[in-house]
């Protein structure tokens, strides 16, 4: 049974253009770096989920849900990696400036959707709301599906992304007056560290 395409579309946007750990993380390195330094972050968090969506759909996800232990292993490291980026962007050195704080680099990005919980929920749930497996197409129907998942997701995913680090760019300028960077950048790392608590809180 064919992918349902709009349905697909629409959650993807939902998913993609809302708050979470990446597109925090791209508005404050937009604002800090620019578009050229941030772009290898931004490339990562795309092309590193839709790896990350192959791999659950073709049956990862299926053993991680079996085994709820690892739901916690994942919610410990994806915490923890996300307080240590709270604290890059915290002591982040903004624009062409040297010092503790860059853009993460694009492999950074890419392996960070492997412990980011909403990168989790969002493969999870295209794999198991808009794949309908069909024993008689075997492996080839799969390997389509993924495909069609990807090429569905991966352009929306991208606009949204793109959006946030722009959104960052934009306040650029408004942001290089006073103390105003320092407060922004401060301000971005709090919202990590609130979906840090976010995360942790049902199992707390």
């Amino acid at each position: 049974m064919p992918v349902a395409i709009i349905p697909l579309a629409s959650f993807s946007l939902v998913g993609s253009i809302t708050p979470g750990p990446n597109n925090l993380m791209l508005a404050a390195a937009g604002a800090n770096f620019g578009w050229r330094r941030t772009a290898p972050h931004l490339a990562g968090v795309v092309l590193g989920f839709l790896f990350m969506l192959a791999i659950v759909a073709a049956g990862l996800g299926s053993a991680f849900q079996a085994l709820p232990v690892l739901h916690d292993v994942l919610r410990v490291a994806g915490s923890l990696y996300l307080l240590y980026l709270a604290w890059r962007i915290a002591t982040a050195a903004p624009g062409g400036d040297t010092g503790r704080g860059t853009p993460l680099r694009f492999i950074e990005a890419a392996l960070f959707q492997w412990l980011n919980p909403k990168a989790w929920a969002m493969s999870l749930t295209i794999s198991a709301s808009f794949m309908t497996p069909d024993p008689a197409a075997g492996a080839i129907g799969v390997a389509l599906d993924i495909l069609v998942l990807m090429a569905v997701h991966g352009p929306i995913s991208l606009a949204a992304t793109s959006a946030w680090t722009l959104f960052g760019m934009a306040i650029g300028q408004f942001l290089a007056q006073g103390n105003r960077r320092l407060w922004f950048n401060r301000t971005m790392a709090g919202l990590l560290v609130l979906t840090v608590y976010w995360i942790m809180a049902p199992g707390l």
